[in-house]
């Protein structure tokens, strides 16, 4: 147990310098980061449909928000376990929020890719990623298991 509890610091370091690697060849750094969300945000905000949910949520907090989502993004990247925040109950409540919102959330990101990503790699890493946040705050908000009760199911 004390060689797997001592191994674990090595292992985790392991991990974030393989991320870091990884994201240096894709040309991803924290200056991406921050440019992808900074761009990214602005178009929200200028969507008729997204921008007054999220302006609605984040009044006054938007620079908070800003640091927030960067960090996020930056942790993932470079798995860093920087990021201890808790997605899924950050959105829960959020007044207007619907599933068909996710799909237009998704395709101002892959805009805002397609328009300043440094690799194709880099557009891919971040759109899979993106895809994967989006199904499964979908899931989690929105996801109703008696929907799928084949009891109830009409022929």
């Amino acid at each position: 147990m004390d060689n797997e509890i001592q191994g674990r610091p090595a292992h985790v370091a392991a991990i974030r310098e393989r991320a870091e690697a990884e994201m240096l060849d894709m040309g991803v750094d924290e200056a991406f980061i921050g440019k992808l969300v900074e761009t990214f945000y602005a178009r929200v905000l200028a969507d008729p449909d997204l921008g007054p949910v999220f302006d609605a949520r984040l009044s006054g907090r938007w620079p908070a928000h800003m640091e927030k989502m960067k960090s996020f993004w930056s942790a993932v990247a470079f798995r860093s376990g920087a990021y201890g925040g808790k997605p899924v109950q950050a959105h829960t409540g959020v007044h207007n929020l619907t599933p068909d919102l996710f799909p237009k959330w998704l395709s101002l990101f892959a805009a805002t890719l397609d328009d300043i990503a440094p690799t194709p790699e880099a557009k891919a890493w971040f759109m899979a990623t993106a895809e994967r946040i989006a199904k499964s705050l979908t899931l989690s908000l929105f996801y109703n298991p008696a929907l799928d009760d084949p009891t109830r199911k009409t022929g």
